[in-house]
C-alpha cells in the first residue's frame, strides 16, 4: 500500500527545523507499518524498538537521561549502529515508558542530528495520567484510516484517481458509475489496512466484515485493559450507541439518548477518552459561521463521528447488499454513512478543521463549516443525487459567503453561489474553490 503521508514525512526528514516526530492515530490504522516502510523508503536502517514488549529498555530512561548513553543502548538492543545520517529511531508504544516520551525534549534541544519518530496507541489516554509531552519539542502528525483516494491506488484504480485529480470533468462525469461503484465499496469496506487488504486478497465481503469485527472486538477490549471498571462501562455505552446518534435527523450528540437520565458529567471522560485514542471524531457547533470558526466554537456541542465509514456500518451492523443496491430500509443510515464518509475525506486530505452550524430550532443545519483561507465555506452533503439544497441557500441568503459546497451523486457543476462537488471528488475541495 500507497500511504499519502509518506510526502509529509519526507518533509519532515529533510527539514532543517526536524524535532523528534509524533505519529498519532487510532490503533490498528498503520502507524507500525507506516514508520517501518518510511524507514525502508528514506533511511539506510532502522532502529526499532517497541517499549510494549520490551523490558529491558525501559531501565535506560529511570535514570537521568543522557543521549550519548541511551544511543550506546539502543545499538546494542537493535544490534544496529545508529547514525544521524543513515538510521531512524522508532520508539514504538512510547506511552508506557513516560521517561521515553520526556526523552524526546532533550534529544531536540541536544542531539536534533537524529531522526526519531515516535507512535503509541493510547498515548492521549497516557497523558491525563500526568505524562509530562515535551511540548514545543516535537513535530506532530495524524495517521488516518486509508482515504477513499488511498483505497483507489490500494484496490489498482490509479487510473481513475488521475483522472478524478485531473479535475476534467467532462471526462469524470463520462466515468461516473465506476467512481460511484468504487465508492459504496469503500462505503462498506472502510479504510483500515487490514480490512482493505483482506478484501483485496480474497474478493469477499464476508471476509472483510469478519476482520472489521475483529477490529471492533479488539478497541472493546482495549478499554477493559486501559480504563477502569467504571469508564469502561461509560465507554462502550457511548461507543455503541454512535450508530443511533448519527441516524437521527438532529445529529447533535445527546446525553438522554445513551441513557435514560444521562447528564454530560457522567459521559465527558469517556468521550474525551475515546477521543484521545482517535477512535472518535467531535465536530463542534459554531455560535456563529463568521471568520476566524474557532472563536465561536460551542464546546458543549458537537455530533460525534467514528475513526471508519466501514468499522461505523459493521457497528451498525449493515449488509453489503444495502450499500450496493439502496435498500429503502438503508436511507436514514445512509445519511450518517455518507457524513462520515465526507469528514474522513476532509481529515485525511486537507489541513481544515469541520464544524457544524444549526440555527435555533435545528432546522436549518449545516452539516459541515471549514474555513480556507479567510473564506468560511458551509457543506452540505447528500447521499444521492437530490438536488435541493433549503438549508444551504437559506444560510447563503443571510451570510452572503462567497463559496457554499453541496456534495452528492450530481455530476460537477457551478450554478451562480452553489458549487457541487461529486461525493467522490471532494477531497479535491480545496483545489476545486481555490484555484
Amino acid at each position: 500500500m500507497n500511504r499519502t503521508i509518506f510526502s509529509q514525512l519526507e518533509k519532515w526528514k529533510n527539514s532543517s527545523n526536524r524535532k523528534p516526530l509524533i505519529l498519532r492515530g487510532a490503533r490498528q490504522v498503520g502507524k507500525t507499518w507506516t514508520m517501518k516502510e518510511f524507514g525502508k523508503r528514506y533511511f539506510k536502517n532502522i532502529a526499532y524498538v517497541n517499549f510494549d514488549n520490551n523490558t529491558s529498555l525501559k531501565s535506560i530512561f529511570e535514570n537521568d537521561i543522557n543521549i550519548p548513553r541511551i544511543i550506546l543502548a539502543l545499538s546494542a538492543e537493535t544490534g544496529i549502529s545508529i547514525k544521524p545520517d543513515e538510521t531512524l529511531i522508532i520508539f514504538d508504544e512510547i506511552q508506557e515508558v513516560p521517561r521515553a516520551l520526556s526523552s524526546l525534549k532533550y534529544f531536540c534541544e541536544e542531539a536534533p542530528k537524529y531522526a526519531i519518530i515516535t507512535a503509541g496507541s493510547q498515548m492521549g489516554v497516557a497523558l491525563h495520567k500526568g505524562t509530562n509531552f515535551p511540548v514545543g519539542k516535537v513535530d506532530l502528525l495524524t495517521l488516518y484510516p486509508l482515504s477513499f483516494k488511498e483505497y483507489l491506488m490500494a484496490t489498482e484504480n490509479s487510473q481513475l484517481l488521475s483522472i478524478l485529480d485531473s479535475k476534467d470533468w467532462q471526462m469524470i462525469c463520462s466515468l461516473k458509475n465506476r467512481f460511484i461503484q468504487r465508492m459504496k465499496e469503500y462505503f462498506y469496506i472502510g479504510g483500515m489496512p487490514e480490512v482493505v487488504q483482506t478484501f483485496i486478497n480474497e474478493q469477499d465481503w464476508f471476509s472483510a466484515r469478519e476482520v472489521q469485527k475483529t477490529l471492533l472486538s479488539v478497541y472493546t477490549q482495549d478499554f477493559s485493559k486501559y480504563a477502569t471498571k467504571e469508564l469502561c462501562s461509560r465507554l462502550n455505552i457511548v461507543w455503541n450507541s454512535l450508530p443511533a446518534q448519527l441516524s437521527k435527523e438532529n445529529k447533535k450528540f445527546m446525553y438522554g439518548q445513551i441513557k435514560k437520565g444521562a447528564r454530560a458529567k457522567d459521559f465527558e471522560l469517556a468521550i474525551r477518552w475515546l477521543s484521545d485514542c482517535g477512535l472518535i471524531h467531535l465536530v463542534h457547533s459554531v455560535s456563529k459561521p463568521s471568520y476566524p470558526l474557532k472563536a465561536y466554537e460551542e464546546l458543549d456541542s458537537f455530533k460525534i463521528y467514528m475513526n471508519d465509514v466501514g468499522l461505523l456500518g459493521a457497528l451498525g451492523n449493515t449488509d453489503i447488499k444495502s450499500i450496493l443496491n439502496d435498500n429503502e430500509f438503508f436511507v436514514e443510515f445512509k445519511g450518517a454513512i455518507t457524513e462520515q464518509y465526507v469528514l474522513q475525506q476532509i481529515l485525511a486530505n486537507t489541513n481544515l478543521t469541520p464544524f457544524y452550524y444549526s440555527t435555533e430550532n435545528s432546522s436549518g443545519e449545516i452539516d459541515f463549516l471549514v474555513q480556507i483561507e479567510n473564506q468560511i465555506v458551509p457543506i452540505e452533503v447528500k447521499a444521492s443525487e437530490n438536488l435541493q439544497a433549503k438549508s444551504l441557500k437559506a444560510f447563503h441568503k443571510k451570510w452572503e459567503n462567497q463559496f457554499s459546497v453541496r456534495t452528492s451523486l450530481s455530476d460537477f457543476r457551478i450554478d451562480d453561489w452553489l458549487t457541487n462537488i461529486p461525493l467522490y471528488g471532494i477531497h479535491n475541495l480545496e483545489k476545486v474553490l481555490i484555484k
